[in-house]
């Protein structure tokens, strides 16, 4: 998430309140999450398991729980709870705003793009052309439908990312200040659900295609020309390269990468990152000629066991 201007070091540590180690005037331009921080940006770290990847990321400022030696050409933040810290970023530089209308004044609809009835459009929201937006679909706030997009009934843009901290009281949510990247070309069953990233871009690439009721988790990216079948559910910060396929009932864990041109078959739990250009089953998964040539090694031994 960038800030619409650069900030100062000491005017990002008043507004949330927290001890700061660099130069006063040391410039910041946005926040944004450990997998997706960029040189001028906030990281946040409260756990000591990743200090050291907080701090040797490209963040230029790294908003931390604990003092510790600062990175040459770095800043640090210094505050008690990065996480509350970081929410209070998000809501002063991206707040929710309110729409009463299911079209927001400020949302672009492109040449001959067909809305079905019911349709929330939110705010800011850009639509390419030639594409149509079927029945009931929601398209929260500041999300980029490009040209020739089908989206079918049902589906939703831009909810908010699953993503919490477990407090004594209960769970603290990390509020999501990101959006949504559909590409030209792509076609979206009904009832599909893309999170917006936390504080990037949940992108789905050209000519990409999902069946019915997939979950693509927040910040993920899907490359170009991929096809996800009905069922599957993507975790947030996941890397799909080019030529995907996952088909149905795939699930992933959050944070990997499957390489371009694999071949998901269904009901696999993709538990690790994978090559490109092989085939895979099971759960955990493997290459899938050798899992099958274990499961029938296991039934043999089972058979002669009973003999």
């Amino acid at each position: 998430m960038k800030f619409p201007k650069s900030y100062s070091l000491k005017e990002i540590a008043e507004l949330i309140d927290a001890k700061f180690v660099g130069p006063s005037d040391f410039p910041v331009f946005g926040c944004n999450e450990i997998h997706v921080v960029e040189e001028g940006d906030i990281v946040f770290v409260d756990h000591p398991k990743y200090y050291d990847k907080a701090l040797q990321s490209k963040a230029s400022v790294i908003l931390i729980n604990k003092k510790v030696k600062c990175p040459q050409g770095k800043a640090l933040l210094i505050a008690k709870d990065p996480f509350t810290c970081f929410n209070k970023l998000t809501k002063h530089f991206n707040p929710f705003s309110s729409s009463n209308s299911l079209i927001s004044k400020t949302a672009i609809t492109g040449k001959n793009t067909i809305i079905q009835p019911n349709v929330f459009i939110g705010n800011n929201v850009e639509i390419g052309e030639n594409c149509v937006i079927h029945p009931n679909v929601t398209i929260y706030d500041n999300c980029v439908i490009g040209n020739n997009v089908t989206i079918h009934a049902g589906s939703i843009i831009g909810a908010d990312a699953f993503y919490y901290k477990k407090r004594k009281e209960g769970y603290d949510k990390l509020i999501s200040g990101g959006s949504v990247l559909i590409e030209d070309n792509v076609d979206i069953g009904a009832l599909c659900t893309i999170d917006r990233g936390v504080s990037a871009i949940t992108t789905i690439k050209k000519g990409t295609k999902l069946d019915n009721q997939v979950q693509i988790g927040h910040d993920t990216i899907i490359g170009e020309k991929c096809l996800i079948a009905s069922q599957t559910g993507v975790a947030g910060c996941v890397v799909i390269e080019n030529d995907v396929i996952l088909w149905g009932q795939v699930g992933t864990n959050s944070g990997i990468t499957i390489g371009k041109g694999a071949i998901i078959l269904g009901q696999t739990g993709v538990t690790k990152s994978v090559k490109g250009g092989k085939t895979y089953f099971g759960t955990p998964i493997e290459e899938s000629r050798k899992k099958l040539k274990e499961i029938i090694e296991i039934k043999q031994l089972i058979k002669n066991q009973k003999k």
